[in-house]
This record gives structure tokens, sequence and C-alpha cells, in this order.
């Protein structure tokens, strides 16, 4: 029986400006917004509410229509935790509140993730935010700034984050035989929880040197000396879209009218 977690709210920031592909949560999917498939995939979790926050009136029109929450937030955000602390103070929830980030562009996420993270977060009091890991198993993954990878204690709580292939095997030449040889790499899987307490310290503070030179977000949290604990994710999160092919592959894996 999976561990069910304390009441959590998800909040899905979607904006309208994204670099590579612009409007992307609006373009259609299977006969529907990418956002509202994401939506119902929060839906299927048991989280107490799901609501979207945006600054862009697109976007709130095309959700309010397909029966979703909206919170309208400023224009001037830098990222997705900073419109998410916008949107809790709105909606007056306490910051002892658990929230869960769940990106704008990820509908094949798995429910059970959503629950996995608050989970792990409401088991944790130690910690300030949650969060979840794959296995690595391919060099080419491993070399990729774009995969982030993450060592963590025996306990899960993370010891870094960096776009650079840690931990370094130095007894090992080669990927393969690192492998062969036991050496466990870990992919970060951008899914977080937060105490809604912590969220808005970590907005309230500057960027970071570490956090400005990996550009990882997260960073800021440690280097303030903010406790992130990981786990391996239930099921395989597949990637979100970023691209017009992102959009197509997914595409091949949504049956029109799909749920």
């Amino acid at each position: 029986m999976p561990v069910m977690p304390a009441a959590y709210h998800i909040v899905i920031p979607a904006r309208y400006a994204s670099e590579r592909l612009p409007g992307k949560v609006l373009l259609d999917l299977a006969g529907k917004p990418l956002l509202q498939h994401v939506w119902q995939r929060a839906r299927d979790s048991a989280a107490k509410s799901v609501v979207i926050a945006t600054d862009d009136e697109r976007i709130r029109t095309v959700a309010s229509a397909f029966g979703a929450n909206v919170v309208v937030t400023r224009v001037d955000h830098q990222s997705g935790s900073d419109r998410i602390a916008e949107c809790a103070e709105q909606l007056g929830w306490p910051d002892e509140q658990l929230v869960v980030n769940l990106q704008g562009d990820e509908p094949l996420m798995p429910a059970k993730c959503l629950d996995q993270v608050a989970a792990l977060l409401d088991q944790r009091p130690d910690c300030e935010v949650a969060s979840l890991y794959w296995p690595l198993s391919e060099s080419t993954e491993l070399m990729n700034p774009n995969a982030v990878k993450v060592v963590t204690a025996i306990d899960g709580q993370a010891l870094y984050f960096s776009r650079c292939p840690i931990p370094y095997d130095r007894n090992n030449s080669g990927f393969e035989n690192a492998l062969a040889a036991g050496t466990q790499w870990q992919r970060h899987l951008g899914l977080y929880a937060y105490r809604l307490s912590a969220l808005r310290r970590f907005t309230d503070l500057p960027p970071t040197p570490l956090e400005l030179t990996e550009r990882l977000e997260q960073l800021r949290i440690m280097e303030h000396g903010g406790r992130i604990v990981l786990a391996q994710a239930s099921e395989f999160i597949p990637a979100g879209i970023d691209t017009l092919e992102d959009l197509q592959r997914v595409q091949a894996l949504i049956q029109p009218d799909s749920d």
C-alpha cells in the first residue's frame, strides 16, 4: 500500500512566453490543449486542490473553459516558484501547507509520483523540500548538461545538483565500466514538494553564486542551509515538452479524447 501524504495542493505555473516553444501550454495535443492534459494528470492524484497560476489572459481563458481553478499572478515573476508563492498568498494558504509544483509542460506525469513527492516531504519534517530522481543508464544522458544530476546522502538528503556528470568515478574509465563496477548516477526530475514557509523564504532570497553558475535554482535553497530530500520515483516520468519534436513524440503516445 502506498503511503498517502497529508493534505496537499498542486499548483501548475503556466506562462505563454516559453523560450523554445512560445505558447506551448496552449498547443493542441490529441484534441486538447497541452495544459489540460497536465491538469487532468494532477486531478488524478490525491491532492486537495489543483490550481493553475498564470499571468496571461489567453491561458486564463482556456483553462477556465476546461474547468480549472485559475489564479492570475503578476507578470514580473522570474520563475515558477515565485508564481506559486504569489498564488499561495492570494489563496491564503498557511505556512505549514504542503504544495507540489507541477510544470505545465508535463502531460505524462504519473499521478502516483505527485502523491509520492508530497508524502516524502510529509515524512521528513527535517527537510523543507522534496523531489524525485531516476537512475541514469545512458552515457549520452550523463554528459548532457540539460540532464541534471544529483548526489544524495544515505538518508536521501541532497548533497549537490549539477549539470556535470557527478559523481566522478576515478577508479573506472568509461561509463560502461563504471556501471559494471557498481557506480550509480541519478538524474534529477523537476518535480518538487515545498513546505510553504520554506518556499516563501526561498523566493525572498536573491540568486546565489552556485545557482548562477549551474543555472539551477534549487542550489539557492542549499546554499542557505535548506535541506532537500529525494527518492527514486515510483514510476518512470517521461520527459516534458520543450520543442515541436517533443510534442510530436508525446502526440504518438496519447490517444485523442483520453483523460
